[in-house]
């Protein structure tokens, strides 16, 4: 039989590595964790030995559980953030040895969008072959990542002051706000009849209310391909919360929402004061029964595990299992994009003690390029390379209990160029994933692309009439009734962005006279909106 999928090579007796408890508080003091972090691996069996063994026997590529080089940033700093942390964590590189490149180069990326890298994470980090790693990819600014043209005029500027004026001219030219998500923010009359905008506020699609509150604005570590650059960087037009029932308002008005996405920024940052004020009244109130799930939107588990393994997180944990009895589930999005973000001791007690919590876990991340998308040696798409880093990933989270949620294209926005690919090359990738895992193991919906429009999924390619298309069905939209219709878009080896693809057979797509009304009318309502600020 033709199977066509991978498989792990078979395993000896002789071959499999078995763990010792010994081996746990090795990796505990590899990672500088806190004996309040230690105590609760212990008492609550976070870390068994026989899922240590499996995990690590069958992916021992990704894992760092047998790590024993001595961790260059266990005894530093817990966080590195701008210009300053940056040139810092290249100062201690350089007493080990490691010298980056660029630096100039890099330090432009700095000031245009961010930078803030965690001491776990860093630690996580291959600093023997560290231009090759995934993560190194993921949280430090590369070469190329900025146009040339654009370096070389911030490497000429002397002035400080000069060359600032430089930087945010240039962030206007990244696309801060893509898919025009500035007017996803919702509206409303009040009680006393007053228009009211909800300023950390998103509600594009009927069923979901995207949640940015005041305590949620920062992250654990800012991702080089962030979404949100403009929220983490604190734009002027970014999205805040402040006003707690000012959001119950809202919601008592609009019964269509069933989930409560907090988001920002990350979620996890949200202590447990704050999250009772929002989720409290939610088991209360009966005009908020029609709530059914709260999706929390962190990178923690990648990024900052020991949040949730403290003893402080206790009363969160407490707060999800009422809601939870309530009949209101809670949701963990987490995002994950390599398989050697799960093993580490860190994370993988993190997630169990979640899951131990009755929370369930799912993880969507897109897939880019020089993360967890890969070119071969002659800059083509590495298929293979890259549908194998996915595929694993998709076991580990079979493994540990977490759905894999989604996939998707990078966004149109910062250096989208630098991190994305030609659709056609991932829907071949996406396909080799598809069929490489088991129903249960797969992605819940095709790779999928934002746009003002809507998340189109990319179904694959077909023929008609001799030519090949690419066949596109929304997932969600701004209109849900466009969800109904898988339509055509021309062919294209090229392309990289699903709204720039042209109609199969010319013409418009059918949804463009339809989005451009109701674009007019949100921009009516933001407006109106804006003149109350």
């Amino acid at each position: 039989m033709n199977t066509s999928i991978e498989v792990l090579p078979k395993l000896l007796a002789t071959d499999i590595i078995k763990f010792e408890p010994s081996d746990v508080e090795a990796m505990m003091d590899h990672h500088d964790l806190s004996e309040n972090s230690k105590k609760i691996i212990r008492a609550e069996n976070l870390a068994p030995l026989s899922l240590l063994s499996r995990l690590h026997n069958s992916y021992p590529q990704h894992s760092l559980f047998r790590r024993r080089s001595a961790p260059i940033f266990s005894k530093g700093k817990n966080k590195y953030s701008g210009l300053s942390g940056f040139r810092k964590i290249c100062e201690i590189l350089k007493q080990h040895g490691i010298v980056l490149s660029d630096i100039k180069e890099r330090e432009l990326f700095v000031e245009v969008y961010a930078f803030l890298a965690t001491k776990h994470i860093l630690n996580t980090i291959d600093w023997n072959n560290y231009q090759k790693d995934p993560v190194f990819q993921l949280v430090f600014p590369q070469p190329n990542m900025i146009n040339k043209e654009v370096v070389k005029k911030y490497s000429r500027i002397g002035d400080d002051s000069e060359r600032m004026k430089m930087v945010v001219a240039y962030r206007e030219q990244t696309n801060p706000h893509d898919g025009k998500q500035i007017l996803n923010r919702p509206s409303f009359y009040s009680e006393e009849g007053e228009f009211e905008a909800v300023d950390g506020g998103q509600h594009k699609y009927p069923q979901v209310f995207l949640l940015f509150d005041k305590t949620t604005q920062g992250c654990y570590a800012y991702c080089t391909y962030c979404f949100r650059h403009a929220q983490v960087r604190g734009d002027e037009d970014m999205f805040i919360q402040n006003d707690v029932n000012q959001v119950h308002e809202y919601l008592r008005n609009h019964k269509e929402v069933t989930d409560i996405l907090i988001t920002g920024g990350d979620a996890g940052y949200m202590p447990y004061s704050r999250l009772n004020e929002y989720l409290g009244p939610i088991m209360e109130d009966p005009d908020l029964m029609h709530i059914r799930n709260i999706r929390i939107a962190s990178r923690a588990l990648t990024y900052e595990p020991s949040v949730v393994l403290n003893s402080k997180y206790d009363d969160v944990l407490k707060l999800f299992n009422k809601l939870i009895d309530h009949g209101i589930q809670v949701i963990w999005m987490a995002h994950f994009s390599t398989p050697k973000e799960f093993l580490n001791i860190s994370t993988l007690a993190a997630i169990r003690r979640l899951r131990a919590n009755h929370i369930n876990i799912r993880s969507q991340s897109p897939m880019m390029n020089h993360i967890s998308l890969f070119m071969d040696d002659y800059g083509k798409v590495d298929i293979d390379k890259s549908s194998k880093n996915w595929i694993d990933l998709g076991h580990i989270l079979m493994m540990l209990g977490i759905n894999f949620h989604s996939i998707y294209c990078a966004r149109p926005t910062g250096e989208h160029d630098y991190f994305t690919a030609p659709l056609a090359d991932m829907d071949k990738i996406f396909g080799k994933i598809y069929r490489n895992l088991p129903s249960l193991g797969r992605p819940s919906r095709y790779i999928t692309m934002t746009s003002s429009a809507g998340k189109t999924s990319l179904m694959g390619t077909v023929e008609v009439n001799g030519r090949k298309a690419f066949a596109l069905k929304f997932n969600e939209a701004r209109n849900m009734k466009w969800m109904d219709r898988v339509f055509l878009a021309e062919y294209c080896e090229e392309e990289n962005t699903i709204e720039k693809l042209e109609p199969f057979d010319g013409g418009e797509y059918f949804f463009k006279e339809d989005l451009a009304q109701i674009e007019r009318d949100l921009k009516e309502k933001y407006d109106k909106s804006e003149k109350l600020t």
